[in-house]
């Protein structure tokens, strides 16, 4: 007999989703968009040639080596990704 499943959640949300390309000086950004009410007013930003992602709102755009980190990106190419996001959130 299987046991019963645990749920910490299980919803579902009406979400915008936007996908962009772009050519930095160094990399190309391919970048699903994601916002929904669930993250606080923050948006899921996958990075799909990357296969990275996170949960960023500006005040994470702010935080030192954040966008290098959560990325694995250079100081330069996570400058081209924080200026574009902070015109994009």
């Amino acid at each position: 007999m299987a046991e019963e499943r645990f749920f910490l959640y299980d919803d579902t949300e009406k979400s915008e989703t936007r996908f962009v390309s772009f050519m930095g000086t160094n990399t190309r950004f391919d970048l699903a968009i994601i916002k929904t009410g669930r993250h606080y007013g923050k948006s899921l930003i996958l990075d799909m040639q990357g296969s990275r992602f996170a949960i960023i709102g500006e005040d994470d755009l702010d935080e030192e080596g954040y966008l290098e980190h959560a990325y694995n990106l250079t100081e330069e190419d996570a400058q081209e990704l924080r200026e574009f996001l902070y015109e994009t959130l």
